[in-house]
């Protein structure tokens, strides 16, 4: 079928808004009409050639949408149920999946075996020009075929641009709490970067009661909005000594849970330093290719630091994305305050260039119903 994508041809060039193939989906996978993308900084890392993928991409990766078909062999979704996308669908299988792990599955391991199907092959495709899923995904697009897997069932009077910020942003940033970290009742955190995910992050140490909760960022905007979200105190890394305010607002202790949700060395290098005796410091941003930190040995020693990567929130899509609508729906997270600009997809490259500029929230591409 013919479907309009927006398709990144070269780094460092605007996204390609035109018409391209999409071949119906084969056994196990679904054919989904897109209703709503977020705009997040993962994909543009690949966008200005921080990282690397195979070329040429349909990006988009936080989504949500209508069923339209199915493959064959597909039982947990059928026509006309909505669905929230996950980026990385699982095959059921592989230790990780058997073991409560399925976002380290090995079949979504590396981002060259993420740019196909799990068949390791393409649905997508111009002429006879081959075109790569991002992350399996590609939902910057009016249509998207994806693993069953892929594809978790949210309730329909649940507004589906809601659910496409829980395909990314909702569930990296609060399961990062409640899964990866666990953080207790009571616990101090602080949040370094506050753009969509890291606003989650905030969401989530609300959710568990945390105790302050210290919201870091260069913009005033992320930091009105992290107020919003529950943040007990902020500080503005670009006017403020963040180590020294943080040792005020902790009575000279440090945080329990510093967690980096930038990713970049500088912003890790904030949360490895604020970060108490026997703390834990939580890497949740997306760094560039090749992005090093350099965290002194000595003092992850004498301090008993625990330094911990956080992938998707360690979620589990199928528990977790559920529970995540119910907390919506009980008042308990915000997601509407995060959607704070809509598009349309021929705005695609107006949407990323409102998202470097820092404007605060996150960008939703909406697509007509």
């Amino acid at each position: 079928m013919k479907i309009k994508a927006a398709v990144l041809y070269q780094p460092r060039q605007p996204l390609v808004v035109e018409e391209v193939d999409l071949d119906p989906p084969r056994r196990g996978e679904v054919l989904v009409r897109v209703a709503a993308a977020g705009v997040c900084r993962s994909d543009y890392h690949f966008m200005v050639g921080e990282s690397r993928y195979l070329l040429p991409v349909v990006l988009g990766h936080e989504g949500a949408g209508i069923v339209e078909a199915v493959g064959e062999g597909v039982t947990t979704v059928k026509p006309g149920d909505h669905v929230i996308f996950n980026f990385v669908p699982n095959c059921g299988f592989c230790s990780f999946c058997t073991t409560g792990r399925p976002h380290l599955c090995e079949k979504s391991a590396t981002l060259q075996q993420r740019a196909f199907m799990l068949d390791g092959t393409s649905r997508l495709h111009k002429g006879g020009q081959v075109l790569h899923h991002f992350i399996r995904t590609a939902c910057f697009a009016e249509y998207a075929v994806l693993a069953e897997s892929g594809c978790i069932p949210v309730e329909k009077d649940f507004p589906l641009e809601h659910a496409a910020l829980i395909g990314c942003s909702v569930t990296t940033g609060v399961c990062a709490v409640l899964r990866t970290a666990r953080v207790p009742s009571g616990a101090s955190v602080a949040v370094v970067g506050c753009g969509g995910v890291g606003l989650n992050v905030v969401q989530g140490a609300r959710l568990v009661n945390a105790d302050p909760i210290i919201a870091i960022d260069i913009r005033e905007g992320n930091l009105a909005l992290a107020r919003q979200l529950g943040a007990t105190h902020t500080v503005n890394a670009g006017t403020e000594d963040v180590r020294h305010r943080v040792r005020e607002i902790t009575n000279g202790q440090g945080v329990d849970y510093a967690f980096e949700v930038y990713g970049a060395a500088h912003t890790a290098q904030v949360a490895f330093d604020i970060a108490r005796r026997g703390g834990e410091v939580v890497i949740v941003g997306l760094a560039p290719d090749g992005e090093k930190a350099d965290f002194e040995l000595v003092t992850i020693l004498r301090k008993e630091l625990v330094i911990k990567g956080s992938y998707y929130g360690s979620a589990r899509p199928r528990v977790d994305m559920p529970l995540l609508v119910r907390l919506t729906k009980e008042g308990k997270l915000d997601i509407g305050a995060l959607a704070q600009r809509r598009y349309r997809l021929e705005q695609i490259n107006q949407a990323y260039r409102d998202l470097e500029e820092g404007l605060p929230g996150r960008g939703i591409i909406v697509f007509p119903q």
